[in-house]
């Protein structure tokens, strides 16, 4: 099969990732195997193939929102058909014993590996998964709408979840890319007022496409105070500035894998029991549940397709900002 292999983290700029031919991966023991049809392309891949995530299991392939058919049965199995359309997100495996796993925090679990990060993933035809961390996709979605779905809007849903946003509530989103554009839509179902902030002119006019109350410059203070925020952005000047937009009690969650250094800030700021809260990856029920609710929400994914051989090229562009929704890698077309 052909797959993309990152062997050494390098510079987007300098085409890190190599096409390789290799023999076609057999299923273990509750394993399923899927012939690939479409890859997300996230920013996560963008931090590994940089070298920005520690201690990868190089050689490996990337791609962590991967979306295609069952073409193969391990022993044991249970629970998924032949041909059946299934999708495979970043969290690939946990121990099952552990405090974080018995508590419904299996994100946490100190042996969990990662798909296209500590296993290879879907920058490939074939890729393999554990058939209990398998996602069903609703028949709803195409298969380069459905693979977004799987990260990109997961963890916006378990960031939305983590802020404690209430319906009705004023949630402000900086950063607009592909968790952003999800999440201002779960928002708006729940019949919140969204305020985005974004320096991309065409990220502002996404936004306001998306039905935004407000869209503005992250250094511009919008017109009311915020009851909750997200940052996707991985920019640490982003915290003060996001927390002075905040009313007391207001909460504020930080979705980025990796940031740059948060600055000194007052504690005025977090003052009247503000409060900061992060997120790190996402369970098999956030998954679930997103599915779900994104079906019933008529969620749609604004999606830039790219054939198999850009991988390299669609990296650099994510990297630029000059993606708008998510990219996703085309592997098969049936």
């Amino acid at each position: 099969m052909k797959a993309w292999v990152l062997s050494e983290p390098a510079p987007v700029e300098d085409a890190p990732l190599q096409l390789e031919q290799r023999p076609l991966p057999q299923p273990g023991s509750e394993q399923l195997r899927l012939r690939v049809h479409a890859c997300g392309v996230c920013h996560t891949d963008l931090h590994l193939v940089e070298g920005e995530l520690p201690q990868p299991a190089l050689p490996v392939v990337p791609g962590h929102q991967v979306v295609g058919v069952v073409d193969a049965l391990g022993d044991g199995v249970t629970g998924w058909e032949m041909g059946e359309r299934a999708g495979v997100p970043w969290l690939g495996y946990t121990c099952g014993v552990c405090s974080f796993c018995h508590s419904g925090r299996e994100n946490l679990c100190e042996s969990a590996r990662f798909t296209g990060y500590q296993a290879d993933g879907g920058y490939a035809e074939y890729v393999l998964v554990h058939a209990d961390y398998a996602v069903r996709i609703p028949p709803a979605f195409s298969d380069a709408a459905a693979a977004p779905l799987l990260c990109a809007g997961t963890v916006g849903y378990r960031s939305l979840r983590l802020s404690g946003l209430q319906p009705g509530e004023r949630l402000g989103i900086y950063g607009f890319g592909g968790s952003g554009h999800l999440c201002i839509q779960v928002a708006r179902y729940w019949g919140c007022e969204v305020h985005v902030f974004t320096r991309s002119a065409k990220h502002q006019q996404h936004a306001r496409e998306l039905n935004a109350a407000w869209v503005g410059m992250a250094s511009e203070t919008p017109p009311v105070q915020l009851d909750r925020a997200i940052i996707f952005a991985p920019a640490g000047w982003l915290v003060p500035l996001s927390l002075g937009h905040l009313r007391p009690g207001g909460s504020l969650c930080i979705n980025a894998i990796h940031a740059s250094p948060i600055p000194e800030m007052s504690y005025s700021l977090l003052w009247k029991e503000r409060t900061i809260t992060t997120v790190a990856n996402a369970t098999r029920r956030d998954a679930h549940e997103f599915m779900e609710l994104a079906a019933e929400a008529g969620v749609t994914t604004q999606v830039q397709s790219f054939p198999m051989w850009a991988a390299n090229e669609v990296l650099q562009q994510l990297k630029h900002g000059d993606i708008t929704g998510s990219a996703v890698i085309i592997v098969r077309e049936d």
